[in-house]
């Protein structure tokens, strides 16, 4: 484990209070006065902490406290202006006529300068509200989402700036990114939706092409590292992020705005609240549409986002908010290809090259296309029930339909420079020929559950927190015909079901709003058809206790959770069910925090998960035949942390190791990679994945900081390094492009890969952002950020990769209008540099070493992903 270096600081607290005292006879007067009052964060009443409030003109002035209170002293009867101030939000100015002890109540700041105040915040969302919650956490606000997701940017981008925190952009189109946390992929970290789990229940995946419509609809996103501060029996292994979604606004008013970027991208968003009419219910809506061909080559995307909430108070404690939301869209998708495909015919390296599209009858046509439909509803109800307790509960639901095209069979004929020609390749097909056709790998699923938390106050010290988890899931997956290419129909091969094989003729559209109803009926299907339902429940509480300058907890839960497969190709009817495996897990952690002072706290935490295995190892071979040697995977977690905030300057720096036991790893890969098992190399044909067996160890360092060094210029800083390595012997699995075992190995003995580092995101990082008010209405923000550490995904072996970094330009221009209306400007310029840099490479083979000028060390037949030269987006905003 990584020793956390000794950190010093030594900056002593001044405030210095001038007394002016204006006549002489104000002496007679009496005691001099104050003015006091309350700051706190506008999106959700929670108490600004270490916020600045002068009075203008003046050296004086006072920070918050832990509960957002200030108070100025020694101060003569008068006016006063008063600017406050804090770190992500917008300043705020306020006259104040003193005349005795003045409070001014409670003074909210906007983050942004859109007060998106909620007539609900939900219970269910276990969101750290200050400094004493001991888990290391970074929040980005509304405002930064704002000014830099201007569309063709995905919001997990916006988080790179996150000790840890590694993004993987999006060269294979719109909505393929990648989200690594501490080391860990995205089955391994939990995300939440305004405190609905939204990983996949099958094998924990992400897919942000169907969360796209994030960007226009969050209000905040928070990232817990490490086990976090969730109650839920989630995966918790690398952290949760929590996103948390715009409830009805109490402001009536709306807007429209307009985005464009690189490679012909744009993007309308309109949208209208009625405010709280008659102080009872509101209703908010949202619609946007965009499109754009993408940064690679063949990755063009379309979509659209619609979003209603309507929120009602039935009573002054009953408060219910109804959310619907959806994200339709289509992108063609480019994948990991190896550096030598890459280079043309003038020997020129072309990172945007894409060989999955071609010409169709003369217009652009691709071979791989994702599509897909996730609408999704919840619904949240708070009850105060008296002084001490309250009851929260989020319902919720979803229903994704689509899938990703691709090739079945042979028959491509392709240009000379690797495109698909796909009319010479349909008119090299007899008519009765299915050498190749175009497919649909479709994968829908109806998603149903609850949350639900009650929480007592138990003294003035002790708070009990209870509740449940409940999830029902129910998915299918099969293939069906998207395009024949002249044939009159596709030969399906005979199956244990299908004795005689069939004849399938029906093509279907790869069009996301279609794909709600349009799917293929059994009859139909080709290649595999099969489905589950999982059913999980789970039981959590915790216990708070908060004194003085101690906060400590102690958490809970337990869940259960059930598969059971149905095979519809490879099983006769009477066998098509499998029988139902259910595995029980848990979870238990413990933090505490101390303020050793107004401005510095310290914090441990640590904790243990017994996570189930997910639903694609419970059973072998993409069938119904049980894996004998599944067991729960095993997490411990231990960290350390100190917080630091005083004088607009913030500092956080935290030191963690994680253990984990039993881990399942899932890697995939294309048409033409070679993988090699036991000495054999395979060629993998159209798709193929293996599933690894390992144990791992990830611990390491982070450091953040941001100083407010006046009201124009703010500095934001942050630092991790880690050591991710794997530990111990490995199995790994072969699975071939219909679910098929091909081969499997144990890596021990002079095969062993203990000690190899993880792939997939870099062990070093580091940036700097440097944001500078020009005018009252205008502000620019420099970042950069730099990689190290970086090595690639392998079987066998380790191959690091060139280190790299990237700059980013941000500015803003904010025009106040009449009545309250505002125009806003906002540009953004991604990888400033505009240099080349790998963002991550996988290999089957071990690594060799080759003589190249760029990429020294790197096999040329290794698969990459390039990551984006200089791309840019300018947006338009108008609020009434």
């Amino acid at each position: 484990m990584l020793t956390l270096l000794n950190i010093l600081v030594n900056q002593p607290i001044m405030k210095k209070l001038n007394l002016v005292l204006l006549f002489a006879l104000m002496a007679v007067i009496g005691f001099a006065q104050s003015i006091s009052g309350v700051i706190v964060d506008g999106s959700n009443d929670d108490p600004l902490i270490g916020a600045s409030v002068a009075v203008k003109g003046t050296s004086t002035g006072s920070l918050t406290d832990l509960d957002g209170k200030f108070m100025i002293k020694n101060l003569s009867d008068g006016t006063y202006t008063l600017v406050m101030s804090y770190v992500g939000y917008e300043d705020k100015t306020m006259k104040v006529n003193v005349s005795g002890d003045t409070n001014v109540g409670t003074v909210a700041l906007t983050a942004g300068g859109i007060n998106l105040e909620s007539v609900v915040i939900s219970g269910t969302m276990d969101i750290v509200r200050d400094r004493r919650t001991p888990v290391a956490v970074s929040t980005i606000l509304a405002s930064e989402i704002q000014a830099k997701s201007a569309g063709n940017v995905e919001l997990t981008e916006i988080a790179k700036a996150t000790p840890s925190v590694y993004v993987a952009n999006q060269s294979g189109g719109y909505g393929d990114s990648e989200v690594f946390t501490r080391g860990f992929d995205q089955t391994n970290t939990a995300f939440l939706l305004n405190g609905q789990p939204i990983n996949g229940m099958e094998d924990g995946k992400m897919y942000w092409s169907n969360w796209s419509g994030l960007t226009d609809v969050a209000s905040a996103i928070q990232i817990q590292r490490g086990l976090g501060a969730s109650k839920l029996a989630i995966s918790s292994v690398g952290g949760t992020w929590n996103f948390v979604m715009k409830s009805t606004d109490n402001k009536k008013g709306g807007g429209v705005s307009t985005s464009v970027g690189n490679n012909n991208y744009q993007k309308v968003t309109g949208f209208y609240n009625t405010g709280l009419v008659n102080d009872k219910w509101g209703v908010s809506v949202l619609f946007s549409n965009w499109s754009g061909d993408g940064w690679a080559n063949g990755a063009r995307g379309q979509g659209q986002t619609y979003f209603i909430s309507a929120g009602y108070k039935a009573a002054e404690n009953h408060s219910i908010n109804f959310l619907l939301t959806g994200a339709p869209q289509w992108h063609d998708q480019n994948f990991n290809k190896s550096i030598s495909s890459h280079i043309d015919g003038n020997g020129d390296l072309n990172p945007r090259y894409n060989n999955n599209w071609g010409i169709y009858d003369g217009e652009y046509f691709t071979e791989r296309r994702n599509y897909y439909h996730k609408p999704v509803m919840n619904l949240n109800w708070e009850w105060d029930i008296n002084e001490t307790s309250k009851f929260s509960t989020v319902l919720y639901a979803s229903w994704g339909r689509g899938g990703g095209t691709g090739g079945l069979g042979f028959g491509r004929v392709r240009t000379e420079s690797g495109l698909i020609n796909f009319d010479a390749t349909e008119a090299a097909k007899p008519i009765d020929s299915t050498t190749y056709i175009r497919r649909a790998s479709v994968n829908n699923h109806s998603w149903k559950g609850a949350v639900l938390n009650y929480e007592k106050e138990l003294n003035d010290n002790l708070t009990l927190s209870v509740g449940s988890d409940l999830r029902t899931y129910s998915g299918d997956h099969f293939r069906q015909l998207v395009n024949l290419f002249g044939s009159s129909a596709y030969s399906q091969s005979a199956r244990t079901n299908v004795p005689g094989g069939r004849m399938v003729s029906t093509e279907y559209s790869p069009d996301p709003w279609k794909a709600l109803s349009d799917f293929a009926p059994e009859d139909d299907r080709i290649a595999y058809d099969n489905s589950e339902t999982i059913n999980y429940s789970g039981l959590f509480g915790q216990i708070e206790y908060a004194k003085d300058d101690l906060t400590a907890y102690v958490q809970g839960a337990y869940s259960t959770q059930s598969h059971v497969r149905f095979e519809r190709f490879n099983e006769l009817p009477a066998d098509s069910e499998s029988v139902k495996v259910t595995n029980n897990g848990y979870n238990a952690k413990v933090g505490v925090s101390y303020n050793l002072n107004e401005s510095s706290t310290v914090f441990a935490n640590a904790g243990t998960y017994s996570r189930q295995p997910f639903h694609d190892v419970v059973f072998l071979n993409f069938s119904n035949t049980l894996n004998p040697v599944t067991e729960n995977e095993k997490i411990t977690g231990l960290e350390l942390g100190y917080k630091y905030y005083a004088n607009g300057f913030t500092l956080n720096a935290n030191i963690y190791q994680t253990s984990w036991q039993n881990r399942i790893r899932t890697q995939s890969f294309r048409d033409g990679d070679v993988v090699t098992l036991n000495g054999t190399d395979y060629t993998v044909v159209n798709e193929g994945y293996t599933n690894t067996k390992q144990d791992q160890t990830h611990a390491g360092i982070e450091l953040d900081l941001a100083y407010r060094a006046s009201e124009k210029f703010t500095v934001k800083a942050f630092g991790s390094v880690g050591d991710w390595k794997i530990d111990g012997d490995a199995t790994t699995d072969l699975f071939g492009d219909e679910q098929n075992l091909i081969d499997s190995q144990t890596f021990s003995g002079d095969d062993s890969i203990d000690g190899t580092k993880i792939g997939g995101a870099p062990q070093t990082s580091y940036g700097v952002g440097l944001k500078y008010k020009l005018s009252q209405n205008l502000s620019s923000e420099l970042q950069y950020i730099g990689y190290s550490g970086l090595y690639a995904n392998v079987t066998s072996g380790e191959l690091e990769l060139p280190s790299y970094g990237v700059m980013d330009l941000n500015i803003s221009y904010a025009l106040p209008l009449e009545n309250g209306n505002v125009f806003r400007i906002s540009a953004n310029i991604y990888n400033l540099l505009d240099e080349l840099y790998i963002s991550q490479a996988n290999s089957a083979n071990e690594a060799s070493s080759i003589e190249s000028e760029n990429w020294n060390g790197i096999n040329m037949s290794n698969r990459v992903r390039f990551g984006k030269t200089r791309t840019w987006n300018l947006a338009m905003k108008y609020t009434f």
